[in-house]
């Protein structure tokens, strides 16, 4: 938790939920939690490894830190 008044320690996981809320528990009924625990498994595989961004050239944060640590 970040200190009184210092909000942006947490900007970073504030955006992340947000997003997680928006993309994944807002869109779909999930029929158990065992059913919910298999999505997000998935959601976060997806976000991790396979979502294009743009601020990244285009690449995967997976890739795009694959990349910088075999450059450094």
């Amino acid at each position: 938790m970040s200190r009184k008044g210092n909000c942006l320690d947490n900007a970073v996981m504030e955006n992340f939920f947000g997003l997680l809320k928006s993309e994944l528990l807002y869109l779909q009924e999930f029929r158990s939690l065992d059913h919910f625990k298999q999505e997000l498994v998935d959601y976060l595989d997806y976000y991790n490894n396979r979502r294009i961004k743009a601020k990244l050239m285009g690449l995967p944060p997976a890739l795009h830190r694959q990349q910088a640590l075999s450059v450094a």
